[in-house]
């Protein structure tokens, strides 16, 4: 209900004008999908999933659901927590499940939101995430949205969502720290083409 009523409310800052989206048509319209964004604010989620026409499911940081009222919330945005800094087998285990399923995973590389609105180096759970879900990833930019509520209400909100990205090449190779550092870094590479354009 709730994640349905948000959803309407951004749909309805789209039609007025307020939000943009670009590359709408990119999202595949079934299938196991991997979307990665960059991450400025919290409401980043909510945003990006008025611009895809999927339920999309979200990795979160653990810290947001230590709360009760927050962790009902997050979970009522078919989110669930991730350790960071460290391997969390839990969560990645959730995720392939929910690729293995057939659906959208929603995940911000970086870890964090950013403070200065400037890209930075990505986590390597995305890339485990891709080479054991072996699932195309498509790169979101979000632009705008820390200054949504309440003092950027005129500020312009953009979604830029950039084509499927294939790492196939990758599937059957061992999994190393440098290949998830090569794959994670170009993912990021891609979204942060996507933001700078």
């Amino acid at each position: 209900m709730l994640y349905s009523v948000l959803l309407k409310f951004f749909e309805v800052l789209f039609w007025i004008g307020r939000v943009k989206f670009e590359g709408r048509e990119n999202i595949p319209a079934q299938g196991s999908v991997i979307l990665a964004a960059n991450h400025l604010s919290l409401w980043d989620p909510i945003v990006i999933a008025a611009a895809v026409n999927r339920k999309i499911n979200y990795m979160a940081k653990e810290e947001l659901f230590e709360n009760i009222f927050l962790a009902n919330f997050f979970s009522r945005l078919n989110a669930f927590p991730v350790k960071r800094g460290i391997p969390d087998r839990k969560s990645l285990k959730k995720g392939l499940e929910l690729l293995a399923e057939g659906e959208v995973l929603g995940i911000f590389p970086e870890g964090t939101r950013s403070k200065t609105g400037e890209l930075s180096k990505p986590q390597h759970g995305i890339a485990m995430l891709v080479l054991k879900g072996k699932a195309p990833v498509v790169p979101v930019a979000c632009l705008g949205t820390k200054k949504i509520f309440p003092w950027g209400w005129f500020s312009p909100v953009v979604i830029i969502i950039g084509k499927p990205i294939s790492y196939d090449e990758y599937y059957d190779a061992k999994v190393s720290t440098s290949l998830l550092e090569e794959v994670s870094k170009d993912i990021m590479d891609r979204i942060s083409l996507l933001h700078n354009n």
